[in-house]
């Protein structure tokens, strides 16, 4: 059986049911918590074990799916904000290299994934290996997950 996009695919390019749009603005959401409010964009720790430090930073304007649809303007400010956050994962975090990455093939709305990449590491030197979700997901116990997004957040404040 060949593979499809989602039924649903027209509206979510469109931001009619874009899970970004409706949930901007949120200090804490089901996949993590906000680590940095800026003018273009929101970033989000990830609450989940899939890496240390895996961070999401969304963009926050009108509905957009590819980063050429931003004028010059909001396309320097999403990128000097990402590099904002990806320069406090790396502080932080201190991985071996971290990994950017702007696919939307999931979620069409413009963010890019910013991840962490260590010596012990699941596919060193290849891209990072996503696990299928599962619900529910396991997730960083809490008191650590919540001192790991306070270090952020004083970082970038």
């Amino acid at each position: 059986m060949t593979a499809r996009w989602p039924e649903n695919w027209a509206a979510l390019v469109s931001g009619a049911e874009c899970d970004f749009c409706q949930g901007m603005g949120q200090d804490r959401n089901e996949y993590g918590a906000r680590i940095f409010q800026g003018q273009y964009i929101d970033a989000y720790l990830q609450s989940a074990v899939v890496q240390t430090g895996y961070s999401l930073s969304i963009w926050k304007g009108r509905h957009v799916v590819e980063p050429v649809e931003l004028t010059d303007e909001e396309a320097a400010g999403y990128w000097l904000e990402t590099l904002r956050v990806a320069r406090a994962v790396i502080a932080i975090y201190q991985p071996l290299k971290l990994n950017y990455e702007t696919l939307g093939n999931t979620s069409p709305h413009l963010h890019t994934h910013l991840l962490p990449r260590y010596t012990e590491d699941p596919r060193p030197g290849q891209p990072f290996p996503f696990p299928a979700p599962r619900h529910p997901e396991p997730q960083i116990p809490e008191e650590d997950f919540l001192a790991q997004v306070q270090a952020l957040r004083d970082l970038l404040s």
